[in-house]
């Protein structure tokens, strides 16, 4: 189910056809504290097997993409929230508010037992959305391994 917003001159779609794949690779590998030098490979497949949202800016007949988010999920009872990102010429305009709740109404996501994300930074953004810390940390376990991309 592919979905589509649009806002002036912007658009928010889930159409893989869409996604610029080296500028994502780019930002992700050179910019996201989360996943630096991730490989180009690794990228690919995580958005095969992920709903991918893609944010572009109209630039006359063509779409430059200016943000990107990720979501894995069952479309059951659990999703998870990743790689979200903003191009830092484009922040600061409500871009990824706005991105958020785009996909926080994505009808295949309606009815999650569990929406999770984790993020260093933007608490303020996810709580106008409804995530909160966890109140159950100590139920979480993970294996972690920030290094695998040097």
């Amino acid at each position: 189910m592919i979905v589509k917003f649009e806002r002036d001159h912007l658009l928010i779609s889930t159409d893989r056809n869409l996604l610029q794949v080296e500028r994502i690779h780019r930002f992700l590998s050179t910019e996201a504290y989360w996943c630096l030098n991730i490989p180009l490979e690794r990228v690919k497949l995580a958005m095969q097997n992920s709903l991918c949202f893609g944010l572009y800016e109209r630039e006359e007949k063509e779409l430059v993409q200016i943000g990107f988010a990720r979501i894995i999920t069952d479309y059951s009872t659990f999703a998870w929230l990743c790689d979200v990102y903003v191009e830092k010429h484009k922040r600061g305009l409500g871009l990824s508010k706005w991105l958020i709740e785009v996909l926080c109404s994505h009808p295949q996501l309606k009815g999650l037992r569990r929406f999770c994300l984790a993020t260093k930074d933007a608490h303020k953004l996810y709580e106008q959305f409804g995530f909160k810390v966890t109140a159950t940390p100590q139920n979480w376990m993970e294996i972690r391994n920030n290094e695998i991309y040097k």
